[in-house]
């Protein structure tokens, strides 16, 4: 793993490396990057989104009111692009809206509202050699990084009132 051991860190590379992981990996660098570096990080998803919070909740109010099993299929679907009603609802929101949702889903998994992570899971060392680099990255370059992952999550909206 290249961008790991590289000190030019890239945000292409470390999003190239992070979409590389096994999705259930990808979901988990998501959480561990929210416990470990959420007093930084993530309070400038809600702070840089330029569009009202309510979008987000809303589709965030959608997952939580979903099955524990369900919520975690859609966090699966999101990454992989699975075509739903809700990956089609998130492909249509600005980034900053995306990064705020998933905001949202890492707040609802440490108050029990979300599916929580088992406990004493272990990320895999690919997983942790990329997350010990972006704590190396500065500031804007991990917004831009987030933001560059999530983008383009989700399904293409649908035509009509299909969404």
């Amino acid at each position: 793993m290249a961008f790991a051991q590289s000190q030019n860190y890239s945000v292409n590379q470390a999003v190239e490396t992070f979409r590389g992981l096994d999705v259930d990996d990808q979901l988990a660098l998501f959480w561990f990057i929210y416990k470990e570096m959420g007093n930084s990080v993530t309070p400038a998803a809600p702070a840089a989104s330029t569009v009202s919070p309510e979008i987000a909740e809303g589709l965030f109010n959608q997952v939580k009111d979903m099955s524990h099993e369900e919520q975690l299929q859609i966090q699966r679907d999101l990454i992989t692009g699975a075509s739903t009603q809700t990956t089609r609802q998130y492909g249509s929101l600005s980034d900053t809206t995306k990064l705020l949702f998933w905001y949202l889903l890492a707040q609802g998994m440490d108050s029990g509202t979300v599916i929580p992570m088992p406990e004493n899971y272990q990320l895999s060392s690919s997983a942790q050699k990329l997350l010990d680099a972006i704590k190396q990255i500065p500031f804007e370059q991990q917004i831009t990084l987030f933001r560059d992952y999530v983008s383009p999550m989700g399904a293409e909206p649908s035509a009509g009132a299909e969404i």
